[in-house]
């Protein structure tokens, strides 16, 4: 039960704080910062009518099961074998809140290490946590870690063709430190090399890029890498992790931190979370890693077993000395991921790489030749996702045409993108018929 504070209860705990009101409280904060504009809420309903209108409104939703989806952006609609859904709901793998008493959470533990060793398999990496709470954060959490790892750098060099969302969340974290982010411009829809050459100078902690981007192309990661550690500088990618069947691992290029978003491994879009945060790391960086570790161990009958491990629980409650604020991960999202790439093993996800790839260049392909319609960067490599533009500018005309035929076709570009606002892009999975591409084309046309 939840009773509020009354009037006279605030006023006790304010004269105990020693201030008059809760305004001077908060008088510290930039009134810049504060809202000022009176909040618009309704008035108050029953408990019978506050339902039938979360009904009203939920009824509006159209979900993916419900129309063809070509969304992407960083949430993506793949198939998911109905035994992720099975194994992750057994008794044994139920989430405990806290995996720190290993005499209780042995199920847990075994799936956290067997997703820890797939997913540097998956990487090229020597060491992953346990997953964080989403690609956003796990990027984040990788510029810190570099970055603490070479403390006399005060400077990240950020791709501007990363995820727009990744980008505000790295300039949230880095605000009340030592650190400058230097975002090196894009070029025909990559990162532009020469201006990243002037850039990667001494003084660098760390190069921050993704491939693919946010655009679906691939970067120059080898080369990247070569000018980051010619400096001293470690190299982040974030990646696509349905790409990694077909295409070379990040750490066989080069990189010293790989981070993925892994909703697309087993997890449901479910109007966009929650999602699961994948890092891993050169083992140098082992003692500098956020979030849980999992070690494998032998009881005291000789048994095999799980603890936590390298980490105590003490050292995410130091404030400043912590590695990180993170001390929690995505358990279930990690069982999801652990069962569906458990299931597809190797050969499955190279062909469900290959399924994607094949896809996304023949819809690439059809939709260029819709009138109206080109590619916007026509020359570059992708991988699932392309830009496409549209000659009279009007975007939401062509997305609104297709969704009143039950396509969701693309995500409109100028929301973060001004000089894109005549762009949208479009996402394609190996969910996607060649009957469903051509709809798509045919509803754009």
């Amino acid at each position: 039960m939840y009773i509020p504070y009354t009037h006279s209860d605030e006023q006790k705990m304010l004269e105990a704080i020693g201030v008059s009101s809760v305004e001077e409280l908060f008088a510290h904060i930039p009134d810049a910062d504060k809202l000022h504009r009176p909040l618009d809420l309704p008035e108050g309903m029953t408990e019978m009518e506050a339902d039938a209108d979360i009904h009203r409104l939920a009824a509006k939703n159209v979900g993916a099961s419900k129309a063809t989806c070509f969304l992407g952006a960083g949430c993506y609609d793949h198939f998911i074998p109905a035994v992720v859904d099975f194994v992750a709901s057994r008794s044994e793998f139920l989430t405990s809140y806290t995996p720190y008493q290993a005499e209780v959470a042995q199920g847990n533990l075994q799936v956290i290490f067997e997703y820890q060793t797939m997913v540097c398999d998956l990487t090229g990496m020597d060491v992953s946590n346990a997953g964080m709470y989403d690609g956003g954060t796990a990027f984040t959490e990788a510029a810190l870690l570099t970055a603490a790892g070479n403390p006399k750098a005060k400077t990240l060099v950020v791709a501007g063709t990363i995820h727009p969302e990744y980008m505000e969340i790295l300039k949230t974290y880095t605000s009340g430190l030592d650190l400058t982010l230097d975002v090196v411009g894009c070029k025909d829809g990559a990162i532009d090399m020469d201006e990243l050459k002037s850039k990667v100078v001494s003084g660098v902690a760390a190069v921050l890029v993704a491939s693919p981007n946010f655009f679906g192309i691939l970067e120059d990661v080898p080369s990247i890498a070569e000018l980051a550690h010619a400096v001293g500088a470690a190299l982040v990618v974030a990646t696509e992790p349905t790409s990694l069947g077909l295409l070379k691992r990040p750490g066989d290029m080069g990189a010293d931190v790989v981070t993925c978003d892994g909703q697309p491994l087993g997890n449901p879009m479910s109007y966009g979370g929650p999602h699961l945060g994948i890092l891993a790391v050169r083992e140098k960086y082992l003692r500098r890693m956020p979030g849980r570790l999992v070690g494998q161990t032998t009881d005291r009958n000789g048994n095999r077993c799980w603890v936590l491990t390298l980490q105590t629980r003490e050292q995410h409650i130091r404030r400043e000395k912590a590695t990180s604020n993170i001390c929690s991960n995505q358990a279930l999202m990690t069982l999801r991921t652990t069962v569906y790439l458990s299931l597809l093993g190797p050969e499955g996800l190279k062909e469900l790489s290959t399924q994607i790839a094949s896809k996304a260049d023949y819809a690439a392909k059809k939709l260029a030749a819709v009138d109206g319609l080109e590619l916007r960067f026509p020359n570059q490599p992708f991988f699932q996702e392309f830009v496409v533009r549209v000659k009279d500018g009007d975007v939401q005309k062509r997305l609104s045409a297709a969704l009143d035929k039950g396509i969701f076709a693309g995500v409109d570009l100028g929301r973060w993108f001004p000089d894109l606002s005549d762009c949208f892009m479009v996402a394609v999975t190996e969910k996607r018929t060649k009957e469903e591409i051509d709809a798509l084309a045919e509803a754009l046309r």
